[in-house]
């Protein structure tokens, strides 16, 4: 995965690096095409903000984290959650649509016969 991180408001340090490719790489283990993502880490006042753009090839997913109290890790690991639950929904609606299950196809159709 290429990872390109952005820091605003808020001095960079190896450990936050380590930390954002730490929690990415579990996450490039569910794609199956080379990703990128891009990461934007913030300050405002007293919340620390994640921001996280990943591209892979039809997959384009944007999420953001925030976390109270100045905690960047917090941030970052929910900010990774929300994108691994994204990608789990898009990987079930690629099964779905492979397997050629239209049962919800079917039921609206069941629906509008029985209204009439």
């Amino acid at each position: 995965m290429n990872i390109s991180i952005t820091f605003k408001n808020v001095p960079s340090s190896d450990a936050v690096k380590s930390h954002i490719e730490k929690r990415l790489n579990k996450l490039d283990r569910m794609l199956e095409s080379p990703a990128e993502a891009q990461v934007v880490l913030s300050e405002e006042k007293l919340h620390s903000i994640a921001e996280i753009n990943l591209t892979c090839g039809k997959l384009k997913i944007h999420a953001r984290g925030e976390a109270e109290d100045n905690n960047m890790y917090l941030a970052i690991d929910s900010v990774a959650e929300k994108i691994k639950i994204q990608i789990t929904k898009f990987k079930e609606k690629q099964k779905r649509h492979l397997a050629g299950d239209k049962q919800s196809i079917k039921d609206e159709l069941m629906d509008a016969v029985d209204s009439e």
